[in-house]
């Protein structure tokens, strides 16, 4: 508003000329407002303003006064943004807009969501904000609903730049063994000449954006500092000099490189977990029309339409079953990890599996609407940008940059008209830019973080984003998934129990006769614990969708269910039902063996229990945790009485059951609020349903054997499938904490000590390039000793 100091601003539920004078007053007590006019028919008001005033502020005084202001949101997309600077100057630029409310721009996504008055801040507006800020822009539409994956460079620059950078570097790693050699000056110029200018104009082009904005930043910092070098080395060149910075700009420019590349790695890695949840749809569904099956595209679906769903395909949206029955895999949705039961009137979701029956669907959502699509938007809001310590730097840059400019002017003034001697003034604010040349400052982070995701690598812990490190150290709390994570995900035989006269060995022969060749997860945990046992063959077996399996064993017809299918035949539990109630506390799922008898009824043979078995190294994972002072919870689909015997049986501090996947992220926020200041929240999960809750920790650590939808949604992979490098992993993040400490502790040293006596002349060029390699040198050199890291018995 800074353009155009009036405003129109629309108004809802204004009904007669009362209204418009409270309005009215409402806003002539916003300072800065000068006049204001209120349409009662047009349901707005006009505004004039003495003094640049937040279109929010103006809206927030009509709401008090008791009347809505409608709003709208748009979607930008932004092209160049490199650091946290770019994005504060896109929002103070978005935010200058007469009509806009609200403007916050996602890094990862290189995306702008702007909240404007409605009809207010036209697009085009916005989009020459942007414009003029240094960026380009353009909106999103139903057209391009999806924003393009933000630019990143490629490996091959990063690598070429350390080839052309190590020739230069070798002298110096020979120096300390007596070997005394260096590249003549011509090939120093010809190999850090291309790093400088071609792999480096990246730093030009966003530093010349930082100075048209009256700003500085990290890039403008690398594009004075090298260039500073670079020159130094140039002139010193042409005046016979041996003492040459080529190297220095060239490794700076590496080094600074190689971290953008992590950088960029890290937005590759939010957009794949977006697709990876959107590829769970199937692209076309069965659709009956006039009685007739129709493939239809999924887009074509409404609300009401009738569906078709075959054994083993995937449900194309949410919607209620209509005719049929059978067990549903939503294990993608819920984290339960047995298939559910569903028949007639039950809802299920879109993306879930159906089993063993053919079923009639009636659609009951379609496109956003659905869980999956909640899903998605949840993982598109809880993945914003994690602050990383690197805008630490920037901000620190920001201030840093006029100053070192300032003193190296002053520098050459002062020497210039207090000796005369004009070259040496030139030489002395030549030193000052080159000992202010962020060599230890660029090299801090990315050194640093390049050990540690090495010396992780090595350790079985995959670092998708390096960030995710420098977040773990504040780690307080440690939330798991159950399913999957902390136990095998697999359902197994906890126990069996037979009737009264039968024997467990004849309870399991006869169940697992039954299900021979059937692929069934339960069926399969029934033939791993019957293994040994001579198993009579069965004819005629068949699967009774909802209820369970049944066939003719030996003469006998046998059926094997659920409880549901038990008091459908009128087969009494018995002396079983106790024990059947205390399984069933225990988060167990029970099948009854039945026999039908000759003369009509059902004679219950026995009892079948299931259960999830919690992981061999568990227990010690969360009690090596606990030993390092941290907390754990659990958040859970599963029934409570599953989550808390997991929980009791592992030591778990905080149990959260029966949570559907759009709470986990919810779960996992109300465990930070519980949180003192500056502590974090960790997730720990494996499944599709994890994605939210791990993209709305602070850390997301997912393990290897889950979905690639949760490996892209979290920071960190677990590669060996095991919790107990979860605490590996946060006693390695204290430790890289601690170098980066140093790092920049150095780093910002060399330049409070060096800057003063560079430009009282205590340095020369010569001396102020040697001490900028020196402190890239105890830099690095002190990153590296990160790989003596060992993690604490």
């Amino acid at each position: 508003m800074t353009q155009n100091l009036s405003l129109t601003l629309p108004i809802e539920g204004m009904t007669c000329a009362s209204c418009s004078a409270r309005v009215e007053r409402a806003l002539q007590r916003v300072p800065g407002v000068q006049q204001v006019s209120v349409n009662l028919a047009s349901e707005s008001a006009a505004v004039e303003l003495a003094a640049p005033v937040g279109a929010e502020a103006l809206a927030q005084a009509v709401e008090k006064a008791g009347y809505a202001v409608p709003r709208e949101q748009v979607e930008l997309r932004i092209d160049g943004m490199t650091c946290a600077t770019c994005v504060a100057r896109v929002e103070k630029a978005l935010r200058s807009v007469p009509g806009v409310l609200e403007a916050g721009v996602n890094l990862a996504t290189s995306t702008a969501q702007v909240t404007r008055l409605a009809g207010a801040a036209p697009t085009p507006a916005l989009l020459q904000a942007v414009q003029r800020a240094g960026y380009e822009a353009i909106a999103s539409d139903a057209d391009t609903p999806t924003p393009p994956r933000p630019r990143h460079d490629p490996g091959w620059k990063v690598a070429l730049a350390f080839a052309l950078s190590a020739p230069l570097l070798l002298p110096m790693l020979l120096q300390p063994f007596g070997i005394h050699w260096m590249l003549p000056a011509l090939w120093q110029c010809v190999l850090a000449a291309p790093v400088q200018f071609w792999l480096g104009a990246r730093f030009y082009r966003a530093g010349w954006k930082a100075l048209r904005a009256g700003t500085g930043n990290m890039d403008l910092l690398v594009a004075l500092g090298t260039s500073a070098a670079f020159g130094l080395s140039l002139v010193l060149w042409a005046r016979g000099d041996p003492h040459l910075y080529f190297e220095s700009a060239a490794v700076v420019i590496t080094l600074v490189l190689f971290g953008k590349w992590l950088e960029s790695r890290a937005k590759r890695r939010t957009l794949a977990a977006l697709d990876a949840l959107r590829a769970l749809w199937p692209q076309t569904a069965t659709l009956l029309r006039d009685g007739q099956e129709v493939t239809v595209p999924l887009a074509e679906l409404k609300l009401g339409d009738l569906l078709r769903v075959r054994p083993g395909e995937r449900i194309p949206t949410d919607a209620t079953i209509v005719e049929g029955a059978s067990h549903v895999d939503e294990s993608m949705l819920t984290g339960e990890s047995l298939p559910v039961a569903r028949e007639v009137g039950d809802a299920v979701s879109g993306g879930s599996i159906n089993g063993e029956g053919l079923l009639c669907l009636r659609v009951r959502a379609v496109g956003a609407e659905t869980q999956l699509a909640r899903i998605v938007r949840l993982v598109e809001s809880a993945q914003a940008k994690k602050a990383p310590i690197q805008a630490l730097v920037d901000r620190v840059s920001a201030v840093f940059v006029p100053v070192v400019l300032g003193l190296a002017l002053l520098t050459l003034l002062g020497w210039g008209f207090g000796r005369g001697d004009w070259t040496a003034a030139t030489l002395h604010a030549v030193a000052v830019l080159v000992i202010a040349c962020p060599c230890a400052l660029g090299l801090a982070t990315p050194a640093t973080f390049m050990v540690g995701t090495g010396l992780a690598a090595r350790r079985g812990i995959l670092v998708r984003d390096a960030q995710a490190l420098e977040q773990l150290r504040a780690v307080r709390l440690v939330a798991f998934d159950k399913t999957g994570t902390l136990t095998e995900g697999k359902p197994r035989l906890q126990a069996a129990e037979a009737a009264a006269g039968g024997t467990h060995d004849e309870l399991l022969r006869q169940a697992a006769a039954l299900q021979q060749g059937s692929e069934h997860p339960l069926a399969r945990a029934v033939l791993l614990a019957a293994e040994g046992l001579a198993l009579p063959p069965a004819q005629d077996v068949r699967a009774v969708p909802g209820r369970g399996i049944e066939g003719r064993v030996q003469g006998r017809l046998l059926r094997l269910g659920s409880t549901r299918w038990r008091d459908e035949l009128g087969a009494a539990a018995g002396p079983l039902q106790a024990q059947a109630d205390a399984w069933q506390a225990q988060g167990c799922s029970l099948a009854w063996l039945m026999a039908a008898l000759p003369a009509g009824g059902t004679e219950l043979l026995g009892l079948l229990a299931f259960g999830d078995r919690p992981k061999p190294q568990a227990a010690a994972a969360i009690e090596r945790l606990h030993a390092l002072g941290l907390r754990t919870a659990l958040i859970s689909g599963d029934n409570r009485g599953a989550a808390q015997s997991v929980a009791q049986a592992l030591g778990i501090d905080i149990v959260h059951a029966e949570v559907l996947p759009g709470d986990k992220a919810a779960v996992v926020a109300a465990l930070r609020d519980g949180l003192r200041p500056g502590e974090r929240v960790a997730m720990v999960g494996d499944g599709v349903n994890d994605a939210p809750a791990l993209a709305a920790a602070d850390v997301g650590l997912a393990m290897s054997t889950g979905t690639d939808v949760a490996m892209h949604s979290a920071g960190l992979t677990l590669m060996r499938g095991d919790v107990g490098l979860v605490a590996e992993a946060w006693e390695l993040s204290q430790a890289i904490a601690a170098k980066l400490r140093q790092n920049l502790f150095w780093a910002f040293a060399y330049n409070v000590v060096g800057i003063p006596l560079a430009a009282f002349g205590a340095l020369s060029p010569m001396l102020a390039g040697g001490a900028m390699a020196l402190s890239s040198v105890s830099v690095v050199g002190n990153a590296l000793l990160l790989g003596r890291w060992r993690p604490r018995a």
